[in-house]
């Protein structure tokens, strides 16, 4: 089976991208990080590449969703806690993010997210057992 992913986005700005994921905490993997991408860690074999737009566009034939506009993709992040979920989405915030929405919480799993600057969004969840049946 696959052994890593790299989720492609677009980004208007890729050097206040990275310093706004920087300021969350995030690094990035220098083997896979020039002026046209940079490869954010999410974690053991999981990044998202942060790809300059003119960049992004050799990969398709297609225009690129203006992530402000419309939703293309959601990222959903699994956290070790619901504080952890807090923490990154406040650290969003402070870094020029936006937070679209109040958390959700569904007993079995608290979630909360956040808009990066491109309006990329990224939900963040902590499961804390197993939904209800039925």
């Amino acid at each position: 089976m696959h052994k890593q992913i790299f989720v492609n986005l677009p980004c208007k700005n890729l050097p206040a991208s990275k310093a706004f994921f920087e300021a969350m905490g995030y690094s990035f993997n220098p083997q896979f990080t020039n002026d046209l991408g940079a490869a954010l860690v999410l974690g053991d074999n999981l990044y998202a590449m942060l790809l300059a737009e003119d960049f992004a566009k050799t990969f398709t034939g297609k225009p690129l969703v203006d992530a402000k506009a419309a939703t293309e993709v959601l990222v959903c992040l699994s956290c070790e806690s619901r504080d952890e979920v807090d923490q990154l989405v406040a650290k969003a915030r402070a870094a020029g993010g936006s937070v679209p929405r109040e958390p959700q919480d569904h007993g079995f799993m608290y979630g909360h997210g956040f808009e990066d600057l491109d309006g990329h969004i990224w939900e963040l969840v902590h499961m804390t057992g197993t939904p209800p049946q039925g």
